[in-house]
């Protein structure tokens, strides 16, 4: 039975909107005759953003629609221009109420027919592709069990049973812990207001045990698990493998993408980056003109040999900055 929902992603002007138009142009290619709907948010003006956020080319706007996105205004009265990542909380009220959702960053490719992907919308679930970004567990400092564990007693929630009893105490993937690159629900409101309530009240009162944790850029991977539990969800299963896998993309940074991913990303980027429809506009933005059109690409994948990539994308990252390589 084929599923219907909707998807969302945030754009905005500077680099997301060129993300934007790669991010449709990808879907458009790999499932032309999608019916779900696909939703693009746009942060309105408001106080708390210095400058204004909406897409700065008019003609890049009618690109996106013509590729079948349908761009919404959201207002961010919560979190504004000093936690952007705030945008991906409040525009989840942009979209209709109770209608399952799927949401990505724009920085994300499709390779395959998202349609084909059986989501579990009742039990919501987020990306695993992740590292140990937080918390930083220090010497004398409590630990990822008293951390974690403080989180879900003050929201009342269940600690044991999102705890994954396959891996020891005290290692950081037995915790609930996502990449908030794509995550997904029964209803975007409902999630939303989980979503900003968590963040909003960490944010606000982090409590002693996380004195001394960076909460920024973090509190969106730190307020997500406890959403996602909250309404009843957990880890993606099996079903679930094309995500990060043979249907999507979560590229990060084109010096990335080029370093770690594999063949098939890279000739899907250049197929939707050499129409000229899209060439066009992708070639305004510095780094997309270096990186994609310029050799940058091509030096950067031939720095690394994608069978043996170092463990840590900070190894990556290092390496690709000591060769000048790293744009953004």
């Amino acid at each position: 039975m084929t599923q219907t929902f909707n998807v969302m992603a945030v754009v905005q002007g500077g680099r997301l909107q060129y993300e934007a138009l790669l991010f449709m142009a990808s879907l458009q290619a790999a499932e032309p005759d999608r019916r779900f709907r696909v939703f693009l948010a746009e942060p309105q003006p408001a106080p708390r953003w210095r400058d204004d956020p909406r897409i700065t080319d008019e003609d890049l706007r009618a690109r996106l629609v013509e590729l079948g996105a349908e761009i919404v205004p959201f207002e961010n009265v919560v979190f504004g221009q000093d936690y952007a990542h705030g945008n991906k909380i409040m525009a989840l009220t942009a979209l209709p109420k109770g209608e399952p959702f799927v949401f990505f960053d724009t920085d994300t490719l499709f390779l395959g027919p998202l349609s084909a992907v059986p989501f579990p919308f009742e039990r919501p679930s987020a990306s695993m592709r992740r590292e140990d970004s937080w918390p930083s567990i220090e010497l004398y400092g409590p630990g990822y069990t008293e951390i974690w564990g403080s989180l879900y007693e003050r929201f009342k929630l269940d600690f044991q049973s999102s705890l994954d009893l396959s891996q020891p105490d005290e290692y950081w993937e037995r915790y609930l812990y996502f990449n908030a690159g794509w995550f997904y629900g029964a209803c975007p409101h409902a999630f939303a207001d989980l979503f900003c309530h968590y963040a909003a009240e960490i944010a606000r009162e982090p409590g002693p045990v996380l004195e001394g944790q960076a909460l920024y850029p973090w509190l969106d991977q730190i307020a997500l698990p406890l959403v996602i539990h909250a309404l009843g969800g957990g880890r993606p299963g099996p079903d679930l493998a094309g995500l990060d896998g043979d249907v999507t993309c979560h590229w990060r940074t084109l010096p990335l993408l080029y370093a770690r991913e594999s063949d098939s990303v890279v000739e899907v980027l250049e197929s939707v980056a050499q129409a000229q429809k899209n060439k066009k506009f992708l070639r305004e933005y510095p780094a997309f003109k270096a990186i994609i059109y310029g050799n940058r690409g091509q030096k950067a994948r031939a720095m690394f040999d994608r069978d043996n990539l170092p463990r840590r994308e900070r190894a990556l990252r290092r390496e690709l900055k000591k060769a000048g390589l790293w744009m953004r």
